[in-house]
């Protein structure tokens, strides 16, 4: 294994350890360009993470846009990239997927609220399932394009529940990822809904997401049984979310203030049960 391998498929362990999992169960030759999308993904939903300015990070994803739209060698020095670009020609995977989803990032460097429902499933498609979706492409370019809703879906639940984990760091910076009308129908307001406690109306909101990301969930387990074996390791992200999901309703603090873990043993059982059966008809 090269050393930019390593590093690239480090920076999935350490960043993102659920995408990292499901990418073992992947063929031992797709990994390695499934291990280079996770960990660009994984570089630009971090970026917030590692600024203090929103023009700092614009400039990050205007860098990635021109490497990618430049292919070839020009991300030469920096492993994730070179290895992306790499998968990209080698599994002729569409530009413009890339360029949507650099778009959607831009949301994350600012506090602007989410404004509706709507916006926030157009955030969803264009980074979770998009992700999903150019996986299953490496994974079996043949197949995928039939599933491609079924990523829509899926997209959908995953990010939501990945939102819900990441409320108390969200909250704690002035983000606010649930969409104003939501917060509207709950009695509480994106200003409201981050300062202090989340005053009376942030724990139906919060229930009002969860009950949003058990329904683009549950549509995706209806549809799941119909899904190749091969396309199964670019879902597999979902074999978690409705343990995430059931953690944190039944808990008191998680989501609002504090976070729902799995543990590393029930992480993996859910994993190898899925990846092993995939989602059967009920």
């Amino acid at each position: 294994m090269s050393q930019n391998t390593e590093i690239v498929m480090d920076a999935v362990r350490v960043a993102d350890h659920d995408r990292y999992l499901t990418a073992l169960y992947a063929p031992a030759d797709k990994r390695k360009p499934l291990f280079s999308l996770y960990a660009f993904n994984a570089e630009i939903s971090g970026i917030r993470d590692r600024i203090h300015e929103p023009l700092p990070g614009e400039v990050r994803l205007q860098w990635w846009r021109d490497v990618i739209a430049a292919g070839g060698e020009a991300a030469a020095g920096h492993p994730v990239a070179e290895a992306l670009n790499a998968t990209i020609a080698a599994f002729k995977l569409p530009k413009l997927a890339f360029e949507n989803m650099l778009e959607a990032r831009i949301f994350d460097l600012y506090d602007d609220p989410m404004p509706s429902r709507t916006d926030l499933e157009g955030y969803c498609g264009e980074t979770a399932a998009a992700l999903i979706q150019l996986a299953a492409m490496v994974l079996d370019p043949v197949e995928a394009p039939r599933f491609a809703e079924l990523a829509g879906r899926a997209g959908c639940a995953q990010a939501m529940t990945g939102l819900l984990l990441l409320l108390p760091l969200h909250r704690g910076r002035g983000q606010c990822f649930v969409p104003a009308d939501i917060l509207a129908a709950a009695g509480s307001s994106p200003e409201e809904f981050i300062a202090g406690d989340g005053g009376p109306g942030a724990q139906r909101a919060v229930a009002a997401m969860i009950s949003l990301a058990r329904e683009h969930l549950s549509a995706f387990e209806r549809g799941a049984a119909a899904l190749p074996g091969s396309l199964r390791p670019a879902f597999l992200p979902l074999a978690l979310s409705r343990a995430y999901l059931d953690k944190m309703e039944g808990s008191r603090q998680a989501p609002l203030g504090g976070v729902a873990r799995l543990s590393a043993l029930r992480r993996h059982w859910l994993l190898l049960r899925h990846a092993g059966k995939g989602w059967p008809t009920h």
